[in-house]
Protein backbone atom coordinates (compact mmCIF):
# COMPACT_ATOMS: atom_id res chain seq x y z
CA UNK A 1 0.00 0.00 0.00
CA UNK A 2 1.49 3.71 -0.76
CA UNK A 3 0.89 6.19 1.31
CA UNK A 4 1.41 10.25 1.06
CA UNK A 5 0.82 13.43 3.45
CA UNK A 6 -0.18 15.18 0.45
CA UNK A 7 -3.43 15.87 -0.27
CA UNK A 8 -5.19 14.87 -3.96
CA UNK A 9 -5.31 18.54 -4.94
CA UNK A 10 -1.68 18.84 -4.01
CA UNK A 11 -1.46 16.18 -6.88
CA UNK A 12 -1.91 17.90 -10.30
CA UNK A 13 -1.25 15.71 -13.03
CA UNK A 14 1.27 17.15 -16.16
CA UNK A 15 -0.98 17.34 -19.36
CA UNK A 16 1.11 15.48 -22.65
CA UNK A 17 -0.17 15.73 -26.09
CA UNK A 18 0.13 12.38 -28.19
CA UNK A 19 3.91 13.09 -29.02
CA UNK A 20 4.96 13.72 -24.84
CA UNK A 21 4.89 17.42 -25.65
CA UNK A 22 2.75 19.35 -22.79
CA UNK A 23 -0.20 21.60 -24.15
CA UNK A 24 1.03 24.85 -23.01
CA UNK A 25 3.64 25.80 -21.23
CA UNK A 26 2.13 29.16 -19.60
CA UNK A 27 0.16 28.46 -18.20
CA UNK A 28 1.36 24.77 -17.65
CA UNK A 29 -1.34 22.57 -19.04
CA UNK A 30 -2.16 20.83 -15.76
CA UNK A 31 -5.47 18.91 -14.84
CA UNK A 32 -6.90 18.20 -11.33
CA UNK A 33 -6.66 14.51 -9.74
CA UNK A 34 -10.18 14.52 -10.39
CA UNK A 35 -10.20 15.44 -13.92
CA UNK A 36 -6.92 13.45 -15.05
CA UNK A 37 -8.86 9.92 -13.43
CA UNK A 38 -11.82 10.61 -15.03
CA UNK A 39 -9.66 10.49 -18.29
CA UNK A 40 -8.15 7.44 -17.47
CA UNK A 41 -11.19 5.83 -17.07
CA UNK A 42 -13.11 7.31 -20.13
CA UNK A 43 -9.41 6.14 -21.79
CA UNK A 44 -8.92 9.62 -23.16
CA UNK A 45 -4.98 9.30 -21.95
CA UNK A 46 -2.01 7.07 -20.57
CA UNK A 47 -0.40 7.43 -17.75
CA UNK A 48 3.02 7.58 -17.75
CA UNK A 49 3.72 8.47 -14.49
CA UNK A 50 1.99 8.24 -10.98
CA UNK A 51 2.59 9.90 -6.93
CA UNK A 52 2.67 7.99 -4.11
CA UNK A 53 -0.26 9.08 -3.19
CA UNK A 54 -3.21 6.80 -3.12
CA UNK A 55 -6.99 7.65 -2.98
CA UNK A 56 -9.85 4.82 -2.36
CA UNK A 57 -13.60 4.33 -3.11
CA UNK A 58 -15.60 1.79 -1.52
CA UNK A 59 -14.27 -1.01 -3.79
CA UNK A 60 -10.98 -0.20 -4.98
CA UNK A 61 -7.65 2.14 -4.51
CA UNK A 62 -6.04 4.44 -7.13
CA UNK A 63 -2.81 5.66 -7.76
CA UNK A 64 -2.80 9.37 -8.84
CA UNK A 65 -1.40 10.24 -12.23
CA UNK A 66 1.74 12.48 -12.17
CA UNK A 67 1.89 12.45 -15.97
CA UNK A 68 -1.08 11.20 -18.51
CA UNK A 69 -0.60 11.68 -22.48
CA UNK A 70 -3.20 12.07 -24.29
CA UNK A 71 -4.05 9.28 -26.92
CA UNK A 72 -4.70 11.35 -29.84
CA UNK A 73 -3.08 14.27 -30.98
CA UNK A 74 -4.44 17.24 -30.72
CA UNK A 75 -2.85 19.81 -32.91
CA UNK A 76 -1.95 23.19 -31.74
CA UNK A 77 -3.07 26.03 -32.89
CA UNK A 78 -1.12 28.02 -35.35
CA UNK A 79 -2.06 31.75 -35.02
CA UNK A 80 -2.52 32.77 -30.60
CA UNK A 81 -5.22 34.44 -29.68
CA UNK A 82 -5.06 38.00 -29.40
CA UNK A 83 -5.69 38.80 -25.60
CA UNK A 84 -4.54 40.85 -22.69
CA UNK A 85 -2.40 37.85 -21.41
CA UNK A 86 -1.07 36.70 -24.51
CA UNK A 87 0.44 40.37 -25.32
CA UNK A 88 1.95 40.22 -21.80
CA UNK A 89 3.65 36.91 -22.55
CA UNK A 90 4.78 38.43 -26.08
CA UNK A 91 6.32 41.31 -24.06
CA UNK A 92 7.88 38.75 -21.10
CA UNK A 93 5.58 40.85 -18.90
CA UNK A 94 7.92 43.85 -18.33
CA UNK A 95 6.65 47.52 -19.51
CA UNK A 96 7.69 48.23 -23.13
CA UNK A 97 8.94 51.69 -22.05
CA UNK A 98 10.68 51.32 -18.61
CA UNK A 99 11.04 47.71 -18.21
CA UNK A 100 8.94 47.91 -14.79
CA UNK A 101 7.17 44.33 -14.20
CA UNK A 102 4.85 45.72 -11.48
CA UNK A 103 1.38 47.02 -12.28
CA UNK A 104 1.03 46.45 -15.96
CA UNK A 105 -1.82 47.51 -18.44
CA UNK A 106 -1.45 47.30 -22.27
CA UNK A 107 -1.19 50.39 -24.50
CA UNK A 108 -2.50 50.92 -27.75
CA UNK A 109 0.69 52.84 -29.38
CA UNK A 110 -1.47 54.55 -31.96
CA UNK A 111 -4.00 55.39 -29.61
CA UNK A 112 -7.45 54.30 -30.52
CA UNK A 113 -8.85 58.32 -30.09
CA UNK A 114 -5.82 58.75 -33.17
CA UNK A 115 -7.67 55.49 -35.35
CA UNK A 116 -5.41 52.82 -33.35
CA UNK A 117 -6.96 49.55 -33.61
CA UNK A 118 -6.84 46.56 -30.90
CA UNK A 119 -4.44 44.47 -32.37
CA UNK A 120 -1.10 42.51 -32.17
CA UNK A 121 0.91 45.26 -34.07
CA UNK A 122 -0.55 48.46 -32.38
CA UNK A 123 -0.68 47.24 -28.72
CA UNK A 124 2.41 46.75 -26.05
CA UNK A 125 2.62 45.80 -22.65
CA UNK A 126 2.81 49.03 -20.40
CA UNK A 127 2.98 49.45 -16.49
CA UNK A 128 0.75 52.03 -15.22
CA UNK A 129 2.62 55.35 -14.63
CA UNK A 130 3.96 54.73 -17.97
CA UNK A 131 0.15 54.11 -19.46
CA UNK A 132 -0.77 57.41 -18.04
CA UNK A 133 2.00 59.69 -18.53
CA UNK A 134 1.53 58.83 -22.53
CA UNK A 135 -1.93 59.00 -22.37
CA UNK A 136 -3.41 59.75 -26.14
CA UNK A 137 -0.33 60.79 -27.58
CA UNK A 138 1.42 59.19 -30.37
CA UNK A 139 5.07 58.18 -29.49
CA UNK A 140 6.88 61.05 -31.01
CA UNK A 141 4.30 63.76 -29.18
CA UNK A 142 5.03 61.83 -25.60
CA UNK A 143 8.69 60.94 -26.65
CA UNK A 144 7.79 57.33 -25.56
CA UNK A 145 9.17 54.90 -28.10
CA UNK A 146 8.42 51.04 -27.13
CA UNK A 147 11.69 49.05 -26.87
CA UNK A 148 10.33 46.76 -29.46
CA UNK A 149 7.97 47.25 -32.31
CA UNK A 150 4.90 45.46 -31.29
CA UNK A 151 4.36 42.02 -33.74
CA UNK A 152 2.11 39.61 -33.65
CA UNK A 153 3.84 35.96 -32.33
CA UNK A 154 4.01 32.60 -33.13
CA UNK A 155 2.76 29.94 -30.55
CA UNK A 156 6.22 28.60 -30.52
CA UNK A 157 7.57 32.19 -29.52
CA UNK A 158 4.75 32.59 -26.89
CA UNK A 159 5.83 28.65 -25.48
CA UNK A 160 9.41 29.71 -25.55
CA UNK A 161 8.65 32.93 -23.77
CA UNK A 162 6.40 31.00 -20.93
CA UNK A 163 9.51 28.51 -20.34
CA UNK A 164 10.88 31.54 -18.82
CA UNK A 165 8.73 31.75 -16.27
CA UNK A 166 8.46 28.51 -14.57
CA UNK A 167 5.65 27.73 -12.10
CA UNK A 168 6.60 27.77 -8.39
CA UNK A 169 5.63 24.01 -8.00
CA UNK A 170 7.64 21.70 -10.56
CA UNK A 171 7.01 17.55 -9.48
CA UNK A 172 10.12 15.82 -10.15
CA UNK A 173 8.17 13.09 -12.43
CA UNK A 174 7.65 16.33 -15.18
CA UNK A 175 10.53 17.18 -15.49
CA UNK A 176 11.73 14.75 -18.43
CA UNK A 177 9.28 16.61 -20.51
CA UNK A 178 9.63 20.25 -19.49
CA UNK A 179 12.31 22.37 -20.09
CA UNK A 180 13.47 24.73 -17.18
CA UNK A 181 16.18 25.15 -15.47
CA UNK A 182 14.53 25.60 -11.68
CA UNK A 183 15.02 23.99 -8.52
CA UNK A 184 12.51 21.25 -7.94
CA UNK A 185 10.21 20.53 -5.26
CA UNK A 186 9.65 16.72 -3.78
Amino acid sequence: MYHSALAPEACPALVLNADFRPLSYYPLSLWSWQDSLKAVFLERVNIVSEYDRVVRSPTTEFRLPSVVSLKTYVKPSRHPAFTRFNVFLRDKFSCQYCGDHDDLTFDHVVPRSKGGQTTWTNVVTACSPCNLTKGGALPHEAKMFPRQKPYCPTVNQLHANGRLFPPNYLHQSWMDYLYWDTELEP
